[in-house]
């Protein structure tokens, strides 16, 4: 009875470490999700040194993008020093004219032409903007049913505005005249140029008076018919 007895004890045992405990199991299972969910999360070896070595990079170009942008800025102001002094030097020239003639900006006429001046390339403010709007306004204060007000244009970026709603209205356009430095004699060539081929009684001469780096004034100036 007594073997007998061990004997069952002995086989109860061996079956019951052989059963799985369903706590353990559980827990072990978690463990293994978590480790599987947290093992894409990790950095892999290395990673730091390469964003390092990719910030450095690109610290090494924005310095040397510095150094472009400030040469550029000093070639820059070299070239606006020297077209400033002319500016101001050619005041002396056109000043004593308008003032010997008389500018009557008041004066109705029945022919009016507008001279619109602009420049040849964009990326200079308002300033051609500006042109072309004070040309449209005096187009429309100037004319009327017994009035004609023709556009003689300066400037491809004028010339490109103006086409768009008065392609008929335009009589001349003049481009590419900053390709070398403007003088007296480019000057008057383009002003005779104009005073044979266009008939007008009163010249309105629109352009935008230099006063500093960012600021240009409006100007209209006109010049009358000797007839």
């Amino acid at each position: 009875m007594a073997m007998a007895a061990l004997r069952r004890e002995g086989r109860r045992l061996i079956l019951s470490s052989t059963v799985p405990n369903p706590s353990l199991a559980a827990a072990s299972s978690a463990v293994t999700r978590s480790s599987a969910v947290s093992q894409p999360e990790m950095a892999p070896l290395g990673a730091r040194s390469i964003s390092t070595q990719i910030v450095r990079n690109r610290m090494k170009s924005v310095r040397n993008i510095q150094k472009i942008t400030k040469a550029m800025k000093m070639v820059a102001a070299s070239k606006l020093r020297a077209v400033q002094t002319r500016t101001e030097n050619s005041r002396g020239l056109w000043q004593p004219f308008t003032a010997l003639l008389g500018d009557a900006p008041s004066v109705d006429v029945k022919k009016n032409v507008i001279v619109a001046i602009t420049s040849d390339k964009g990326l200079c403010g308002g300033i051609n903007s500006t042109s072309v709007k004070v040309s449209r306004a005096l187009h429309k204060l100037t004319s009327g049913p017994e009035k004609e007000t023709k556009y003689v244009i300066l400037g491809e970026k004028g010339k490109v505005q103006l086409l768009r709603d008065s392609k008929d209205s335009i009589e001349m356009t003049a481009t590419e005249l900053q390709k070398n430095p403007i003088n007296y004699t480019q000057v008057a060539v383009l002003a005779d140029d104009i005073l044979k081929n266009v008939e007008y009684d009163a010249l309105r001469v629109i352009f935008n008076k230099f006063q500093s780096v960012i600021s240009f004034k409006p100007t209209m100036v006109t010049i009358l018919s000797p007839e």
